[in-house]
């Protein structure tokens, strides 16, 4: 089972980040990677929301869990700006 201060380390830098557009790179098994563009809009206590570019996208949110964060389901890079781009990693 996962530590929750990770879990929680994990929120508070996604915290951080709020309002501000994210790349997403979700594994949905068998080889098969979905990539989502959009502004994290908001976290809660097991999970968080972000709410997709609408010419994208064909829904207008998606949400994960910070345990999805630490094994590496998906991958967060958090783009402040157009020219400054960081992944977000945690160490399990």
């Amino acid at each position: 089972m996962a530590n929750n201060n990770t879990l929680m380390d994990i929120k508070r830098v996604l915290d951080s980040h709020l309002g501000e557009r994210i790349v997403l790179k979700a594994n949905r098994g068998r080889r098969k990677t979905v990539e989502r563009t959009g502004i994290l809009e908001s976290t809660y206590p097991s999970i968080f929301i972000v709410k997709l570019d609408e010419d994208l996208h064909s829904f207008e949110r998606v949400s994960y869990s910070y345990a999805d964060v630490l094994t590496e389901t998906v991958m967060l890079t958090v783009c402040p700006d157009e020219s400054d781009e960081f992944e977000i990693t945690f160490d399990q």
